[in-house]
């Protein structure tokens, strides 16, 4: 059973009938004797950012590898807008744009004359184009400086703008915010947002920072041990659960078995799932009863807690909270 909070979501909501840009299909790895990546299959669709968590050594790196064709899969593809990235390398990479941590760029030259440099490795990009990325990442008073007067922000607004040159339909993004203050991430997630929302393009965003993934992201795609175990909508995550404190607490346990709820020990009371008009019906039962009630509050778990829980807890060396 996923926790309480969580619901399944694969395939459905407002994507159904709506054609994912990419599908890995089959997706499997074997170095030697070990299986790293183990037939995932996961659909990633237009205006939506996807996080993708899993434990240290859960498969993370090896999957962006493959969907970006630095690792050549064991088994199975990738399809971006239908073409596979096994048989069509060129035709179907040139529509991915990939930001890996803190973006390289040419330190002696200014923001402009680096996106100028990457423009001319693709076709068809002008200058009224970088213009409008540059705009896009809010650059326009800074980008004719020298790229080694900006901060860390700067750098990733700039790989950002980047990334975006050539118009691509799916943009991956590994650790896009670290070494990023609280003000850099919230502008950089601001941006992610604007991006996927008015472009349409699908963003895949893998990292550490849990709660921010919350922040940012529609879905959540959940590998260990390199399966993919889960794939969650953020948007369901926030259900009526409510927490319950009083005592005696076995009392108080039967009670609310009787009721028909599901309870769930938390902390030091209980956690069930419930419909707001329950809740008085609740309340009135455990005072005739002679229970003492100390609180009952709505409820929802952090990302963190309910990823700890799926991967069963202790497998994740940063769990970051801002």
């Amino acid at each position: 059973m996923p926790p309480v909070g969580w619901c399944l979501c694969l395939e459905r909501g407002h994507n159904v009938g709506v054609k994912p840009v990419v599908e890995l299909k089959n997706l499997s790895k074997t170095i030697g004797k070990k299986k790293i990546i183990d037939n995932l299959n996961l659909s990633l669709y237009p205006g939506q950012i996807t996080g993708f968590l899993g434990p240290n050594g859960a498969g993370k790196t090896t999957t962006i590898r493959m969907m970006v064709g630095l690792m050549r899969p064991s088994e199975g593809d990738v399809l971006i807008e239908g073409k596979s990235l096994k048989d069509d390398f060129e035709g179907s990479i040139s529509k991915v744009g990939v930001i890996v941590e803190n973006p390289e760029m040419y330190k002696f030259m200014s923001g402009y004359k680096n996106l100028l440099h990457f423009a001319r490795m693709h076709d068809g990009v002008t200058k009224a184009r970088i213009d409008e990325v540059i705009a896009q990442v809010g650059m326009q008073n800074r980008i004719h400086e020298k790229v080694s007067t900006y901060s860390l922000g700067m750098r990733q607004r700039l790989g950002l703008a980047q990334a975006l040159l050539h118009r691509p339909k799916f943009l991956i993004l590994d650790e896009p915010t670290n070494g990023l203050d609280p003000a850099g991430i919230r502008e950089f997630r601001m941006y992610l947002r604007s991006i996927a929302e008015n472009e349409g393009v699908s963003v895949f965003v893998s990292s550490h920072m849990l709660s921010e993934i919350e922040l940012m992201c529609d879905r959540i795609a959940i590998i260990q041990n390199g399966k993919l175990i889960d794939v969650e909508e953020t948007a369901d995550t926030e259900k009526s659960h409510y927490y319950i404190e009083a005592l005696p607490a076995s009392a108080v346990e039967n009670i609310l078995v009787a009721e028909g709820f599901e309870v769930e020990l938390f902390n030091d009371g209980f956690i069930i799932e419930a419909e707001k008009e329950q809740i008085p019906g609740l309340i009135k039962k455990l005072a005739t009863e002679g229970i003492l009630l100390f609180a009952v509050n709505p409820h929802r778990k952090t990302l963190e807690d309910q990823f700890l829980e799926i991967t069963g807890g202790g497998q994740i060396a940063e769990a970051h909270t801002k």
